[in-house]
């Protein structure tokens, strides 16, 4: 193994339990999170106006314990002044948030590493800079302890950085989790699993761009799934194995993504929920559909969660309990 990587990641490991304040379950043994996915936030244009009045709505209304933003987030000049106005609404309501990049976030003249910068100078911010692999910034894992003292890691929160295009000759299309992150992720769920008695803690992953076993799982007539696919999915042509690690690993309950604007599918592939977000965002892109957010609901000490889709109307969609209501009793 190279004993660079090693390296790096046990000084983000280090950094992160330095920076980082301590998430917990709620007495009622809840903990919710907000994902936020595809803003594709353009500062001072009009068409954006919609998402500022998304955020602070779903924000008071379902007062989450987490935020999660699953990249394209602003996809317009100026770049500080439009992350700036997106997590200021998050910051004054003091909740912790975390951020994973999409395809589009370094398009307007940043690398991804200078929003890392940006992102990790906020307060609240959960994220520590990392380079698991070269190029993503961002990878973490976020622990959840329990609600009773002494705290106690309970549950875990998988941040991964999904990075944009294909760089193989030959390959089209969008990024795939790279090896090294794929060995990282394995070595945090064992340091975890090792911690808790050698039992695997309940844990959901967050990213932008959808493993390949989306398309597999949608289009599996006999996988029960709630939600819409109105556009073919759009992953990486090549699979690089994530979805087997989480298997085997069986920590990840489900995984959460935005990247197609027009899917909100939640559907069980093999025992892990892959789902979808609620695209946030408005006229700055080609989607016609109303914006809203995915929330989670995690239970603690539960193999579990509850998650529905809330729209900017105040509609509510598709509230589920995974993996209870995902179960084929015909099998």
């Amino acid at each position: 193994m190279n004993k660079k990587w090693i390296i790096i990641s046990l000084l983000s490991v280090i950094a992160f339990t330095v920076s980082a304040q301590k998430l917990s379950f709620k007495k009622d043994g809840t903990f919710k999170i907000v994902q936020f996915t595809d803003t594709h936030y353009k500062h001072g244009d009009p068409k954006s106006d919609t998402t500022l009045m998304l955020i602070p709505r779903i924000l008071d209304a379902e007062k989450p314990d987490m935020v999660i933003f699953t990249g394209d987030i602003v996809t317009g000049k100026p770049v500080r002044e439009g992350w700036d106005a997106i997590i200021q609404f998050v910051i004054d309501r003091k909740i912790p948030f975390a951020v994973t990049l999409g395809n589009h976030d370094h398009e307007q003249g940043v690398t991804r590493e200078e929003i890392a910068g940006i992102v990790t100078s906020y307060p609240f911010n959960l994220n520590s800079l990392s380079e698991v692999s070269l190029g993503r910034v961002m990878d973490n894992v976020i622990p959840v302890y329990g609600s009773e003292k002494p705290l106690k890691e309970t549950a875990l929160i998988y941040c991964f950085d999904t990075g944009a295009y294909s760089t193989i000759d030959g390959v089209k299309g969008y990024d795939w989790m790279t090896t090294n992150q794929i060995q990282w992720y394995r070595e945090q769920s064992l340091h975890y699993t090792i911690r808790n008695n050698f039992r695997p803690l309940p844990a959901l992953a967050y990213f932008h761009i959808p493993l390949p076993e989306y398309t597999l799982a949608f289009n599996d007539e006999k996988n029960i799934r709630y939600g819409v696919r109105k556009e073919d999915e759009c992953p990486p042509e090549l699979n690089s194995g994530m979805f087997f690690s989480m298997r085997e690993m069986g920590d990840v309950m489900g995984t959460f993504v935005g990247h197609d604007h027009v899917n909100d599918y939640i559907v069980n592939y093999h025992g892990i929920a892959l789902a979808y977000g609620h695209f946030s965002g408005w006229k700055t892109t080609y989607t016609p559909e109303i914006n809203g957010a995915r929330v989670v609901v995690l239970k603690e000490g539960k193999r579990e969660f509850d998650t529905w889709l809330h729209q900017l109307d105040g509609t509510i969609k598709y509230k589920v309990t995974f993996p209870a209501e995902f179960i084929n009793q015909d099998k």
